[in-house]
């Protein structure tokens, strides 16, 4: 492993970013769970739009990809518009 001192900045600043990154994952996973689990369509209507919005920063930071974020918003949609 380099000695740098910029090296060692960044082995932390990385795991700081990974452990920050892992986290926002894990909840968008954990409010998307929460979304397809819901029965009441107005709950959903409710929760839809924070889900997207968590979706759309994870993209924008290349947490997910583009893609994956567009068909996750995609099958939320229709599973609001289907309850």
């Amino acid at each position: 492993m380099a000695n740098h001192k910029s090296a060692l900045k960044r082995i932390r600043s990385n795991e700081a970013k990974r452990v920050v990154n892992k986290y926002q994952h894990k909840t968008t996973r954990s409010a998307i769970k929460k979304l397809r689990e819901l029965t009441d369509k107005k709950e959903a209507e409710a929760l839809l739009p924070s889900v997207v919005s968590m979706l759309d920063k994870l993209a924008k930071k290349n947490i997910i990809h583009n893609n994956k974020a567009a068909n996750l918003k995609s099958g939320l949609a229709k599973h609001v518009a289907a309850l």
